[in-house]
């Protein structure tokens, strides 16, 4: 099975409407073909919004009363017309507004898999060139001052250490076209990296979990600030410490 085929092929294999032969075909090149994979995915999550979050409009009794009289007349008045008209204006246009939501929210989490590459591209990069701490310390009120003057805000620094997230220091990562802050803590010998910066307008988003490539990753959004949390530690582990940072 080709890119190609799977491509053309993908809306049937969501829709169950291949034969067992296919469904096995198209199953195997998705656990290997990263792309096809993740388009696969987008369209998941298209189906979710559109099942989800589309606005669904009843007409009123009003309107449905108009309608079944016009349809049952011989003929209809200029007024009358012009009503009908001024209807299915209305209907197209708040069916612009439905697909103008679906397709914001499929972009904003189409560029949400993005960034959450990066941010385990990053993870995995400071782990592997020995670059993960720049401020090597467990004292938050040492880390916290040394970001002054090397970012636009001050991130906020919490020792976890009673909880069992030890902090171990913090440094500075590139992502999403920006320098932002990474705080660096371990859980049971296992490096969490917790990157933050400011996102100013961006609207307060509940939590967002993430797999990618092995690596378990939470994002949200609080008080203009993006956060995003990755480790190889268990889902479970990563959700206590994203509930410790967020208090």
């Amino acid at each position: 099975m080709t890119c190609e085929q799977t491509d053309e092929l993908i809306h049937a294999y969501i829709d169950g409407e291949l034969d067992l032969l296919r469904n096995v075909e198209i199953e195997r090149h998705l656990d290997q073909c990263e792309a096809c994979h993740l388009k696969y995915e987008d369209e998941l999550n298209l189906q979710s919004l559109i099942r989800g979050e589309a606005q669904y409009f009843a007409a009123p009794d009003i309107l449905k009363q108009r309608v079944k009289k016009q349809t049952g007349a011989r003929s209809q008045s200029k007024a009358s017309r012009r009503w009908v008209a001024a209807a299915a204006v209305l209907i197209l246009a708040l069916a612009g507004v439905v697909m103008f939501t679906i397709i914001t929210n499929r972009s904003r989490t189409h560029t949400d898999d993005l960034i959450a590459q990066e941010i385990v591209s990053s993870h995995v990069r400071s782990l592997m060139l020995d670059h993960l701490i720049d401020v090597p310390t467990s004292d938050s009120h040492t880390v916290k001052p040394w970001f002054n003057g090397k970012l636009d805000f001050a991130p906020e620094v919490k020792d976890l250490s009673a909880q069992g997230f030890t902090l171990i220091g913090g440094r500075l990562d590139y992502i999403d076209n920006r320098t932002v802050a990474a705080l660096v803590y371990q859980r049971r010998k296992h490096p969490i990296n917790l990157f933050m910066w400011t996102s100013p307008g961006v609207a307060d988003q509940r939590e967002r979990q993430f797999s990618q490539q092995g690596y378990n990753v939470i994002y949200w959004t609080s008080s203009g600030m993006c956060y995003w949390a990755v480790s190889d530690v268990n889902n479970t582990d990563l959700h206590e410490f994203v509930q410790l940072a967020r208090q």
